[in-house]
């Protein structure tokens, strides 16, 4: 026996941290021969058998002791060279096959530097499972950080889940753990076994899987990362040149899984939905399709912010490429895709992230820092280089693999601040004494800067509920760097205005104004989302006072409103219709509202012309975020609830004119100041009877007089109808 005691031993109990030192063929030192070295258990004979050179000799290994380690001496061979292990099982069977230990890294020292620095923009090429052809061998690559395990190694259902078949060498001190296995390919089923420095062993996922079984089992699939070839290029080279500010952009929110259900309570998968979805999009006039949380996540009620697999699309709905069919398939129809984001947590389950080689890996070891108290999660340690890769890079694949147009990221305000739902004592200050989590800032500004520049068009949209400044402002001016900002404030008022019965709004009239002293501070997004109608808030369509002609009434007013105001559009599926349960992720839509009188139908159709009018109408889009491009002609008039703003797009020079009339009472011969004489027609009115409304307007439109009234030359007398929304454009 050529190996030392300690090395044998070290090998039997499976504890060597770089196996490829002692197992395969390696000279002797000398110079005058090889010696082979091969771990099976239940093997009961083993030969190393050449593949290249068929003069060479095959070298017979002899179990050493009554151990699973096998060696043999050639003093025939000199120099090393590629073979084949050839094992008789204990069970009969006769296997051939290249042996794992033969195999150079398939990291290198560029990889493995990039990673330790926190600056590996293609992680995923090269740590998880990746199947490759090295020496004309087919096989997979295996590759996970765990700088803290005494051993690590592959199991799947290739080695039947065996810890001492696979063992995996430590590349230097990278903390990266490496193993090319020969024959293992697409589909197979694998996890690593982890033995921690109590002696503790674990069996955990993939951090970087990029496919998973479907829950509640959480073994990773090996497939291919890479995507198959796309046919959305002209999508893609319209997405780089549009400027994303000054377009219309009108998001449709949806948890895919219950959105629309097979049967009574089977979900459609990617591909299945697309049809579905893009024709339904299409019909309403949405730009654009946020998802909720796509990526794997073991808690269905989490809806997906409970992620257990950042790089792979949850296996409920179908495979990576069956996702890539559906982003394909809305690209195709014009229409954008968002994805949730959460860099900002994970999940405690033992399997997954939380501990990984016994150690606070990804997140931070004081609870008081790494321990978020409302979810029950843990939370990502951003000053860490490894975790700051993990997290930047999966933004760029999502952005790569999957071309999401858009990554909407959760809960940043639990990221930016320390002390986020923690009471004094109960977290650490910053460097300087301070509450902001500068890691985290730091960490949101480098991503942003990468999605911007390495993706052209793709926007950040960030969940931020507080008054932290300069949001959605670039990091060069001191800001985060994020595209657009969810403008909380603004849904917050706004529901809070329209749960109130219409003869209190003469007295909270500001709650609809308030959002204009602030609106140019960020690029905000109006979101009436899932948040809003879950957990016993009520459907949109509850939240409305009054009966059902007065419930909807005002329903119609506030999606109506959000669509002329200022800003993107957000709306969750079924706020279109008037729901009037709340959100079950178990149910689906209630579809069948629609068949139910006029009410549910007509929103419906006043969605779709509010967004047809949005989209072609450049007045109200283009100046979302310009100073110009918004104007209140009288705000001031709260005895009746009245207001009336002008939007402006100064590029065009187009004009809209928007008056709203928040209580039930009709007012006929209305003065209401115009900046432009001339005729102005009805664009839209939300009290039309086509939307089940009362059908009072001003079908003939207004003609301007040289009146002036509310700081405007011009003038004009409306009818302004009851609870309602009218916007007018000149002739």
């Amino acid at each position: 026996m050529l190996l030392k005691a300690s090395e044998l031993e070290s090998l039997v109990r499976v504890a060597c941290g770089s196996p490829h030192a002692l197992l395969g063929l390696h000279p002797l030192g000398d110079g005058s021969g090889v010696v082979g070295r091969a771990m099976l258990p239940g093997a009961v004979t083993v030969d190393m058998v050449p593949v290249h050179d068929r003069s060479a000799p095959v070298i017979p290994l002899r179990r050493i002791g009554e151990t699973d380690v096998f060696e043999g001496l050639s003093r025939e061979v000199r120099r090393v060279h590629a073979y084949d292990l050839r094992v008789t099982w204990s069970g009969g069977g006769v296997t051939q096959g290249r042996d794992p230990y033969s195999f150079w890294p398939t990291l290198g020292e560029t990889d493995l530097h990039l990673f330790n620095e926190g600056n590996h923009r293609r992680l995923h090429d090269v740590l998880g499972a990746h199947p490759r052809v090295l020496d004309g061998v087919a096989g997979t690559a295996f590759a996970v950080w765990a700088p803290n395990a005494r051993r690590v190694s592959v199991v799947g259902n290739f080695n039947e889940w065996d810890g001492r078949r696979h063992a995996m060498r430590m590349l230097g001190a990278s903390g990266v753990w490496e193993i090319f296995v020969p024959g293992v390919g697409p589909g197979a089923l694998y996890q690593f076994e982890l033995v921690e420095r109590d002696g503790a062993v674990r069996v955990k996922t993939d951090p970087m899987g990029f496919q998973f079984e479907l829950p509640p089992k959480h073994a990773a699939v090996v497939c291919d990362a890479r995507a198959s070839s796309w046919g959305d290029e002209a999508w893609m080279r319209r997405r780089r040149d549009a400027n994303a500010l000054k377009s219309a952009m009108s998001i449709y929110e949806v948890h895919l899984g219950s959105w629309r259900k097979k049967g009574r309570h089977e979900s459609p998968g990617y591909r299945e939905v697309a049809g579905p979805l893009v024709d339904y999009v299409r019909r309403m006039g949405f730009t654009h399709v946020e998802f909720l949380p796509l990526a794997e996540h073991a808690y269905y009620p989490s809806w997906g912010y409970q992620v257990t697999g950042f790089y792979a699309p949850t296996s409920r709905y179908g495979t990576p490429s069956d996702l890539q069919h559906l982003v394909e398939t809305l690209h195709d129809a014009g229409i954008g895709v968002l994805v949730d984001w959460v860099p900002a947590h994970f999940p405690r389950d033992d399997w997954a992230l939380a501990l990984y080689d016994g150690t606070a890996l990804y997140e931070h070891e004081d609870p008081r820092q790494g321990a978020h108290q409302d979810w029950g999660t843990l939370i990502f340690n951003y000053d860490r280089h490894e975790v700051r890769n993990f997290l930047a890079a999966n933004a760029l694949y999502w952005c790569d693999r999957f071309h999401v147009d858009g990554l909407r990221v959760d809960a940043v305000a639990s990221m930016l601040y320390l002390d986020y739902s923690r009471k004094a004592g109960e977290w650490i200050p910053n460097k300087y004494g301070g509450r902001e989590n500068l890691g985290a800032v730091e960490f949101l500004r480098h991503v942003n800067h990468l999605v911007h520049t390495e993706h052209p068009g793709v926007v950040t949209v960030a969940e931020e509920s507080t008054a932290w400044p300069m949001v959605s402002r670039p990091p060069w001016l001191g800001g985060l760097g994020f595209s657009l900002k969810w403008n909380m404030g603004w849904m917050h008022d706004t529901l809070g205005y329209f749960r109130r019965d219409p003869i209190h709004r003469r007295y909270h009239q500001n709650d609809l104004t308030f959002a204009m002293l602030y609106h140019h501070q960020e690029n905000f997004v109006l979101p009436l989302s899932h948040d809003e109608v879950v957990h016993g808030k009520g459907s949109l369509r509850r939240k409305m006072p009054g009966d059902d002609w007065q419930g909807f009434a005002n329903l119609r007013a506030v999606l109506a409103y959000q669509w002329m105001f200022p800003g993107k559009k957000l709306l969750f599926m079924g706020g279109e219709i008037g729901q009037t349960s709340e959100w079950d992720e178990n149910g689906e839509v209630s579809w069948g509202l629609l068949a139910e009188g006029p009410y549910h139908a007509g929103l419906q159709r006043l969605v779709a012309d509010l967004n047809a009018l949005y989209r072609r109408e450049p007045a109200l889009h283009v100046g979302d975020y310009s100073p110009e491009g918004f104007r209140w002609i009288d705000c001031a008039d709260h005895a009746n609830s009245v207001l009336v703003f002008s939007r402006h797009d100064p590029d065009a020079h187009r004009h809209a004119l928007v008056v709203m009339n928040l209580t039930p009472n009709p007012h006929h011969g209305y003065r209401v100041g115009l900046p432009l004489p001339g005729r102005w027609k009805e664009v839209l009115n939300s009290d039309a009877a086509v939307y089940g409304g009362s059908n009072v307007g001003n079908p003939l439109g207004v003609e301007s007089e040289s009146v002036p009234a509310q700081g405007q030359p011009q003038s004009a007398l409306f009818t302004l109808p009851p609870l309602s929304v009218s916007v007018f454009c000149p002739a």
